[in-house]
């Protein structure tokens, strides 16, 4: 194929994918909401959720084939241009998407977490209707700052945190919802299948715990490339601060679970604050931001 040709797949690919996340999501929530009017029993609010069991697999399904489309749409947008395809916002977006459903299938594999799926749908679909509709750039070379072995160790690691890191965040809203159906007299009957508190509370630490060495090595191979390109490892410049702020958030809360013994709601709360500022400096500072990384080509 030309680089035309692979960008057009590239785009093409996208909107599959576009179709495949809407049935993943479609097919998770006929999971949930169906599961009420199957229900077979004397206790009318009792749910009987084997009869859906079809349309949550078929949800997986869907989320798998959607990740492997979804990385073949990023590795030919990169091939398009003959470079790694993270030079601009619409590139970061549609490989941190990837990232986002990567980091929910591995989380699905080990913890069983298909509950997941109807959330991280939504998320994904959302950030690649953004990325298409109003993030899209032709595929086009680096800006000369962007040239360097680095970008592709530093971007590719700071992208995979944050899919992790958004998973977490997912995990720690859900028992903040949770937490409050208990405090009020117990979960509805469509939640029971949720893990316990516990579970999430536990969850979304060993998330965090897990990437968080990754995330600090991404900021430290930020530095070595601002050396590297701008003579400076630091200039506080608005993406640096973010980012360090970021790894500040994140240190707090592994800090406070391990040696303060922080739990439940003020852990989660604590947690989301911490994903907060990640998406503020993915979101706000990549695009209305300026300084030396104002790559987003809108």
């Amino acid at each position: 194929m030309t680089s035309t040709n692979l960008a057009y797949f590239s785009n093409g690919a996208i909107y599959a994918c576009l179709i495949i996340f809407t049935i993943a999501f479609f097919a998770h929530a006929v999971e949930v909401s169906w599961s009420v009017k199957n229900a077979e029993s004397n206790d009318k609010t009792e749910f009987d959720f084997t009869k859906t069991q079809r349309a949550g697999r078929i949800g997986t399904a869907m989320m798998i084939l959607g990740f492997g489309v979804l990385a073949v749409a990023v590795v030919t947008r990169g091939l398009s241009a003959h470079r790694v395809p993270w030079g601009n916002m619409y590139e970061f977006s549609i490989t941190g998407a990837l990232m986002l459903t990567g980091a929910y299938l591995f989380a699905f594999a080990k913890y069983k977490v298909r509950w997941l799926g109807l959330p991280v749908s939504i998320s994904v679909l959302l950030t690649l209707g953004t990325a298409i509709t109003v993030l899209y750039r032709p595929s086009a070379p680096l800006v000369p700052a962007l040239k360097s072995p680095w970008l592709a160790i530093h971007v590719l690691a700071a992208i995979i945190s944050g899919g992790v890191f958004l998973v977490a965040n997912l995990v720690a809203a859900t028992y903040l919802v949770m937490e409050r159906y208990e405090s009020k007299g117990g979960r509805p009957k469509w939640a029971e299948r949720i893990p316990t508190l516990d579970s999430l509370d536990q969850l979304s630490y060993r998330l965090v715990a897990f990437v968080f060495p990754l995330w600090t090595f991404a900021v430290i191979a930020g530095a070595i490339w601002a050396e590297s390109a701008w003579g400076k490892y630091w200039s506080w410049d608005p993406k640096e601060t973010w980012a360090f702020i970021t790894w500040v958030a994140y240190a707090a809360y592994l800090h406070a679970r391990v040696t303060v013994g922080w739990r439940g709601k003020r852990a989660a709360w604590l947690c989301i604050f911490a994903g907060s500022t990640f998406l503020f400096n993915y979101i706000y500072v990549n695009i209305w931001g300026t300084g030396l990384h104002t790559y987003s080509g809108l």
